[in-house]
C-alpha cells in the first residue's frame, strides 16, 4: 500500500468541508451512515465588549473550534518566546472568526480588549476545544440547587 504525503498547506485545503469528503466517499461503501455535522463555530457575548477607533462597542462574536496547527503556530513565534503570556493573545486572534462589525480580528484587537473580556475569551476557548460545548454548572448561592448556564448565551440575569 502506498502511503500519501500531505503538506501542512494541503491539509488547510483538505479539511475545508469535511461533509464533502464524507459524501465523496459515499459511494464506496453501502454502510457509510451520514452522521450529524460536528458544531465548528460558537456565538459568544463578551462581558464589557471591544471599542474600536471610533468607540463603537463590539459585543458579539464567534469562535471556532482550534486546530493543532492553531495551538503549534504561536511556540515558534518570537513574541511568545519572549512573553508566554501572550500565548492566549496569539490563539485568540486565530480562532475569533467575528467580532461585530470589525472586519478583520487580529492580534492587535485581542491586545485592545478588557482584561474581563479576554479572561472570559480564555474559558470560553477552553470550554469549547475540551469539552465540546460551552454549558457550565452551577449552584445557586441561596439555596443550594445545581444547573446548567449556556456562557454563550445573552447577558447575566437573562435567561
Amino acid at each position: 500500500m502506498r502511503r500519501r504525503v500531505i503538506g501542512l498547506d494541503s491539509l488547510d485545503e483538505l479539511a475545508a468541508d469535511p461533509v464533502e469528503a464524507v459524501e465523496a466517499g459515499a459511494g464506496k461503501s453501502s454502510f457509510v451512515e451520514r452522521e450529524p455535522a460536528l458544531r465548528t463555530e460558537f456565538d459568544f457575548e463578551l462581558p464589557r465588549g471591544y471599542v474600536d477607533a471610533e468607540g463603537v462597542v463590539h459585543r458579539h462574536g464567534r469562535m471556532r473550534l482550534a486546530t493543532a496547527r492553531d495551538e503549534l503556530r504561536p511556540q515558534i513565534d518570537l513574541r511568545v518566546k519572549e512573553n508566554p503570556g501572550y500565548l492566549s493573545v496569539l490563539l485568540l486572534s486565530m480562532v475569533i472568526t467575528e467580532l461585530g462589525a470589525v472586519e478583520e480580528v487580529n492580534v492587535g484587537v485581542v491586545e485592545r480588549m478588557y482584561a474581563t473580556d479576554i479572561a472570559f475569551l480564555q474559558d470560553f476557548y477552553r470550554r469549547i476545544n475540551s469539552e465540546g460545548h460551552t454549558r457550565a454548572g452551577v449552584t445557586c448561592p441561596s439555596c443550594g440547587s445545581g444547573f446548567e448556564v449556556d456562557l454563550a448565551g445573552g447577558r447575566l440575569g437573562e435567561s
